[in-house]
């Protein structure tokens, strides 16, 4: 079972399961990632690369066993621009953006199978540098899904620290979280991370081990798994969670599931944290 942090007085999992790239599987591995113990569920209404009206069909199979009520998972995801869908896009790509935003959360609701969204994320600004009027009026449409009750959390994905402050101090409702692809040749986005913790932002990390696949075949991280009687995914997500990371694992592999989620009863010491933190410039 994952551990909890709190945002805004809700406790909310500290680790993540990610669905992304299921396709045929991802009903299934939803259903066996909440029954191994996961309670927050990441996903998007990109049909390009996540597929969830699968995710709500694990979703329904795993809360009609009756043993875990809704109320007791987080369930995440995100509207996706036109240019980063593909042709099976979940609103009309003419309509103004409010719109898109509203049918694209009306179309998550439906698929998953519920009357309310944990966190709302915009899956990243139209544009890659700062941001446009487009990214206003969106926010400004995923502030009135907070505000119906629809949605309890908004975030932001796929940012950078100048688009993060300028969202920042646009939103009327601020972000509560940041979902990045976390690189530790970029200190696993030590800016970013920092500008979260000093405005109450959560920040969640993705791609932990796959874009760090040359870092992590430094010798002290066997040294470490070693030291703890651990394999090195749980030394990677250990350290993200002690640096005020909430890290998203997307495997398939049910032991890996299961290994992942068991991080809750060792501690790496500040010097083991500052050496991972700045893994990259060894």
């Amino acid at each position: 079972m994952s551990a909890f942090v709190t945002v805004d007085g809700v406790p909310v999992p500290s680790f993540f399961y990610g669905t992304a790239w299921k396709e045929g599987r991802t009903a299934q591995l939803t259903q066996q990632a909440l029954q191994v113990g996961f309670r927050a569920i990441d996903t998007a209404n990109q049909r390009k690369h996540y597929f969830e009206e699968a995710v709500g069909q694990g979703l329904q199979a795993f809360l009609q066993a009756g043993t875990v009520r809704r109320d007791d998972l987080f369930l995440q995801t995100k509207f996706t621009y036109a240019p980063s869908q593909d042709h099976r896009k979940p609103y009309d790509p003419s309509a103004s953006f409010a719109v898109q935003v509203e049918q694209s959360a009306a179309s998550s609701l439906q698929h998953l199978g519920v009357d309310r969204l944990d966190s709302y994320v915009l899956h990243g600004p139209y544009s890659h540098r700062g941001l446009v009027k487009a990214d206003h009026e969106v926010w400004r449409a995923m502030e009135a899904l907070h505000a119906s009750g629809k949605v309890r959390f908004l975030g932001v994905s796929n940012v950078d620290l100048e688009q993060l402050q300028e969202l920042h101090d646009f939103a009327a409702v601020k972000p509560r979280f940041v979902q990045n692809r976390c690189y530790a040749s970029q200190a696993w986005d030590r800016d970013i991370r920092v500008f979260c913790d000093q405005h109450g932002i959560f920040y969640q990390g993705f791609s932990l081990l796959s874009a760090n696949r040359r870092e992590l075949q430094a010798p002290l991280i066997d040294e470490l798994a070693a030291k703890y009687n651990r394999v090195v995914p749980q030394i990677v997500f250990r350290f993200a969670r002690q640096v005020g990371m909430i890290p998203l694992t997307g495997t398939t592999s049910l032991e890996h599931m299961q290994v992942d989620l068991d991080i809750d009863d060792f501690e790496l010491t500040p010097a083991e944290l500052a050496w991972m933190e700045s893994i990259a410039l060894r």
